[in-house]
């Protein structure tokens, strides 16, 4: 299944607004958008106009750690 994932970049830290990633499948739509800040880490559904998913970055780390599927980091070629 395809995605479109696209980010609005406003600065290159973030610093005092969110960056902003929303998803959005080939299939159905907008899954919802994804807001990361230097506190926490937040998903916001589709059609939710004010209860987003709240996680801090431990708790995002210990989600990611236990439940999150094991995938191989692809290093650039050297040469």
């Amino acid at each position: 299944m395809a995605h479109d994932v696209r980010a609005r970049l406003n600065t290159k830290v973030v610093a005092h607004k969110d960056l902003e990633i929303v998803v959005k499948s080939s299939r159905a739509g907008k899954l919802g958008t994804l807001l990361v800040s230097r506190g926490n880490i937040e998903w916001l559904p589709k059609g939710a106009s004010v209860n987003k998913r709240r996680f801090t970055w431990t708790e995002f780390a210990n989600l990611m750690r236990d439940q999150g599927k094991p995938a191989k980091i692809r290093r650039p070629r050297s040469g």
